[in-house]
């Protein structure tokens, strides 16, 4: 029976298994076996056999006691948990139900014997016989045994199932472990004692960058840190030793790359049955991110730390690079400077690299390819070269990198918080690397720490910059609040004013007002500051000792975050002597500094303003030129000291003519103008002109003597002649000339033949400048004669131009327009070489001395642009001998000659070229001259000679000249010479040589030519 229940499998087997035992083999009429229901407290069958089973169906099994106290048989065996017995029924029945079904049964006795599970109550077995006092003691122990056997049994079964549960579990676990093992985003392992590993993940073998078998080879201690060594292999002793049975720590693993991975270890022991150590199963995590956060942090906590404390920009700079290399082991480190201009990079910091590497790379220009840091600062991105020694940036510096062993460079632009480029920030590696994740983060952080270091240092240095300037600038600064009361001044201000700060702080800046600007003023000043924040221009101030000044201020405003006024800033300057300069330079601009008179420009403004009033009002205004006669021969013969002073004089007298409304202006020169406003008619500009002629015609009393100068005048009227300025000053200038050519001392109107010859004189000017290039000048030769002998002994050249639509123009109209353009410079080098050119093919025709005169005019002698050394070239280049030409000059380029005009005397008298004073006797003639330079000829004037034959007077002075000439060594000519009776009286006073249409008219050099053929004769 034991050896059966042994063999169940569960109770759904064992438990009929007994009742069918007890019934076929112990002759029980009928057996069950009940279970108590937790939830009804009743004994509840599960199995019934033999007679009668319903039976139990209808017992009362509560394991409750009812109201009489009693229980049922099979609870009550339940409850105290031994057996109950009962040999005679009929006596000890339970219940009257109960019983009377029982006694229908006639069941003798019954036996109920508790069943325990796992050490509690768990069933009940109840047997039924028909006899009474059937269960005896061995009777009942045998049920008692078997009652013990089923407790047994179901024990058996428990553990069993416990057992093949745990070998699920142990299984499924097994599993579970495995898949983890293997699967794990962490690494996982195990260790021996020896330090050696035991079998690792592949996370494990992903996380240090070996392989499993090459990890497998070797031990934990070969890979950790060094830093964290000593204190690892304590811990695991520990483990060993049992001291603890696990352990958490952070240690630093080095990568097979070199670089170190910080980790989180998670380290239990396994022990064996007697409690000896096994091995380690450890848990580790890759927390590198993590703690390269928290080195990123207190880098910047460190950097920022060093900034609030006001350290220097260098070692700030060298506390990022520090702190970043103490977080990238083998690393090194520099920060390069953006200079001023923009662009070079300047070395910052740089610690760890070679000195020879940073002495070089300080200053380089950047650009594109100019290594890493030269690419970054010029394109504002990120460089990465992880090989220097094959990337094409560091073609250039490939030597020096290798010099200083560097293998890859990554250098990140430093950005303004206006994302200006700063400079660089470069992590270099010895070896050829590209950055990950973190050491990009690293970058970037220590790229921005960098901005912040660098952009405060700049920041301070501004305000530095403008602390200095508020205390030593020249200009005085004024601070107010919103209200405008006066919170802060600079010395300078103190200076200017000789207010303090504790003399006016809280006092509002009307303190400063002059009183020469009134309310409308000011309001308009702060009206503009309200509206566009700024406001500039001159202010009259006054001074702590009442004296009123002149500024020029500048008034600004500063806002609050929230964009109110904050402060107001007034900076000005004391411009006293600024405004005297102004007025002095607005004077020296629009008046005449010789006579106070209005100057052109001013004269100009005031026509024009004038004209608009005349053409407003449709009134008359006239504008009168005046020009004195001949007063370039004052200041050529009594100096211009004299000329001055007695043009002060005549801007009086013109000044004495006219009214307070009517200007008059001095042009430059001998040039006055006067704009009459406001006439009714011509006559009034009339009257006032000749009065004018009169007031300038009153001699002059200057130092003792009597100066006579009269002056012309020319007068146009608006709107009559014309309405515009630059048109009323030509027609006003054209009559003035004709005034010149009409005899002087007089008034011209202008008219439209005026007009029309003024343009003529244009036309003339304009033609002239291309009249030498286009050949139309031909030079006239007029001999000059030996008045004793008749013979034909020099020749004059005379200029003459056949222009092409208005025929052969004479030298007296176009000579003057030539000098007053200055054209005559190149016209007279023109005159020079074609006189001589012609001079030497008659000297080598008819072999004669005959000298050849050239006029010179006192513009020409007196230009730099005259080359002496060039005509006497061109003479040896011709041939010709020096002496075969002669200048004439007029004596008024000898009065006050400057030091260049008796040099060039000079040189022609040292090269042979005779000189000849023309128009003798018409100009201030200073006969000192005479002495002092070397004169060959003089030329009495036509104007003498014209009347000798009548006129007793021009015949005494010509004699005068004759004989004054030949005392001083100088051979006399008579120009314009036309009768043979004129040609008697100079013989009878000794006069050389003749000139006139007495003689020949002036020739062509074709004709004069014929003329030489036929008068002279050759050797």
């Amino acid at each position: 029976m034991n050896q059966a229940i042994n063999r169940m499998s569960g109770e759904e087997e064992l438990f009929p298994l007994v009742c069918r035992s007890a019934v076929d083999l112990a002759g029980m009429s009928m057996a069950w076996i009940g279970i108590c229901d937790p939830e009804s407290e009743c004994i509840v069958p599960v199995v019934c056999y033999g007679a009668e089973t319903d039976y139990p169906k209808h017992l009362n099994t509560s394991i409750r006691p009812g109201r009489s106290g009693n229980l049922d048989p099979s609870a009550a065996a339940y409850c105290c948990n031994d057996a109950v017995i009962n040999n005679d029924r009929a006596n000890k029945a339970g219940s009257a139900p109960q019983a009377e079904h029982e006694n229908d049964l006639h069941w003798g006795s019954s036996g109920s014997f508790p069943i325990q599970r796992n050490g509690k109550p768990f069933a009940v077995f109840s047997a039924y016989h028909g006899e009474r006092k059937f269960f005896g003691d061995e009777v009942t122990n045998l049920f008692n045994e078997l009652a013990r056997d089923l407790t047994f049994a179901l024990d058996n079964l428990d553990r069993e199932k416990q057992r093949r549960e745990a070998v699920e579990a142990l299984r499924v676990s097994e599993q579970h472990f495995r898949a983890y093992f293997e699967r794990s985003m962490f690494g996982m392992a195990t260790t021996s004692p020896d330090r050696g590993w035991i079998e690792v993940n592949q996370a494990l073998c992903d996380m240090l960058g070996y392989t499993e078998k090459e990890l497998l080879a070797t031990r934990w201690t070969d890979l950790i840190h060094p830093d964290d060594l000593e204190a690892g292999q304590a811990h695991y002793q520990q483990l060993i030793d049992g001291t603890v049975d696990e352990r958490s720590v952070e240690r630093r693993f080095i990568h097979k790359s070199g670089h170190p991975i910080d980790t989180h270890l998670a380290l239990r022991a396994v022990r064996n049955a007697d409690k000896s150590f096994a091995y380690v199963v450890s848990l580790i995590e890759d927390i590198t991110p993590r703690k390269m956060a928290e080195r990123r942090e207190q880098m910047r906590q460190d950097t920022l730390e060093k900034v609030a404390k006001g350290g220097s920009l260098s070692e700030i700079l060298s506390q990022i690079i520090t702190s970043a290399e103490s977080i990238l082991s083998s690393s090194m480190c520099s920060v390069l400077l953006m200079d001023d201009e923009g662009k070079h990079l300047i070395s910052g910091a740089a610690p760890s690299l070679p000195d020879f590497f940073t002495k070089v790379i300080s200053g380089i220009r950047i650009g594109m390819g100019v290594g890493s840091c030269g690419t970054a600062a010029y394109t504002g991105e990120r460089v990465v070269v992880e090989n220097i020694a094959s990337h094409p940036y560091w073609e250039n510096f490939r030597d020096l990198a290798a010099s200083a062993g560097l293998g890859s460079c990554w250098s990140e632009p430093i950005h303004s918080s206006s994302d200006k480029i700063l400079g660089t920030f470069a992590i270099y590696r010895g070896a050829p690397s590209a950055p990950d994740e973190q050491e990009i983060m690293l970058i970037k952080k220590a790229a921005n720490l960098a901005s912040i270091a660098i952009e405060r240092a700049r920041a301070e240095e501004e305000l530095h910059l403008a602390s200095s300037i508020y205390k030593n600038t020249a200009e005085a600064l004024l601070v107010t609040d919103a209200c405008n009361k006066i919170t802060a001044l600079n010395p300078a201000f103190t200076q200017i004013t000789g207010y303090t700060l504790n003399d006016i702080r809280g006092r509002d800046t009307s303190v400063l007002h002059s009183g020469r600007h009134g309310a409308d003023f000011y309001q308009a000043i702060w009206e503009t500051v309200a509206l566009k924040g700024f406001w500039q221009g001159e202010v009259w101030n006054r001074r702590k000792n009442g004296e009123a000044f002149p500024s020029w201020l500048t008034v600004s405003v500063i806002h609050n975050d929230k964009g109110d006024i904050q402060r107001h800033v007034i900076m000005g300057s004391d411009i006293t002597d600024k405004v005297r300069t102004d007025e002095l330079v607005w004077r020296q601009a629009n008046y005449d500094f010789l006579t106070g008179l209005p100057n052109r420009h001013m004269f100009q403004d005031r026509l024009d303003q004038e004209i608009r009033a005349s053409l407003s009002h449709g009134s008359m205004l006239a504008l009168l030129i005046i020009d004195l006669d001949h007063f370039k021969y004052v200041n050529d013969s009594l100096g211009h000291s004299i000329g001055d002073r007695l043009l002060v004089k005549a801007a009086s007298r013109i000044n004495g003519c006219v009214s307070d409304s009517d200007t008059v202006a001095r042009m430059g020169g001998d040039e006055f103008t006067v704009i009459l406003p406001r006439l009714t008619n011509t006559h009034e500009g009339e009257k006032v002109a000749e009065q004018i002629i009169s007031a300038l015609a009153e001699p002059y009393s200057i130092d003792g003597e009597s100066i006579y100068v009269q002056a012309s005048i020319g007068i146009t009227f608006c709107p009559n002649d014309a309405s515009d300025v630059d048109q009323l000053i030509s027609n006003a200038d054209q009559a003035m000339y004709a005034s010149k050519t009409s005899g002087r001392n007089r008034l011209s109107y202008f008219t439209q033949s005026l007009h029309d010859e003024a343009r003529k004189r244009l036309m003339l000017i304009n033609d002239m400048r291309s009249a030498v290039k286009n050949g139309q000048f031909e030079l006239h030769f007029q001999p000059i004669v030996n008045l004793t002998t008749g013979k034909v002994c020099n020749a004059e050249a005379l200029i003459r131009w056949n222009h092409p639509e208005h025929g052969m123009i004479s030298p007296a109209e176009f000579i003057p327009l030539a000098e007053e353009t200055g054209l005559i410079v190149g016209i007279g080098d023109w005159v020079f070489r074609e006189a001589a050119r012609q001079t030497k093919r008659w000297s080598d025709l008819l072999n004669t001395g005959m000298q050849v005169s050239v006029n010179m005019s006192p513009v020409q002698f007196q230009s730099s642009a005259l080359n002496i050394a060039d005509w006497l070239d061109h003479l040896k280049t011709l041939g010709l001998d020096p002496s075969y030409l002669s200048i004439e000059i007029t004596e008024g380029l000898l009065l006050n000659a400057s030091d260049g005009v008796k040099d060039k005397l000079l040189r022609f008298r040292d090269a042979g070229i005779q000189v000849a004073i023309d128009d003798f006797g018409v100009g201030y003639s200073a006969l000192s001259y005479l002495k002092r330079f070397d004169i060959d000829y003089l030329k009495i004037d036509q104007s003498f000679i014209h009347n000798i034959e009548t006129d007793q007077n021009d015949l005494v002075l010509s004699e005068a000249i004759a004989i004054m000439a030949h005392r001083l060594g100088l051979k006399v000519i008579a120009e314009g010479v036309e009768t043979e009776a004129q040609r008697q009286l100079l013989l009878e006073i000794g006069c050389d040589y003749g000139q006139g249409y007495l003689f020949s008219r002036p020739l062509s050099a074709t004709a004069f030519e014929d003329f030489l053929m036929k008068t002279l004769k050759p050797n």
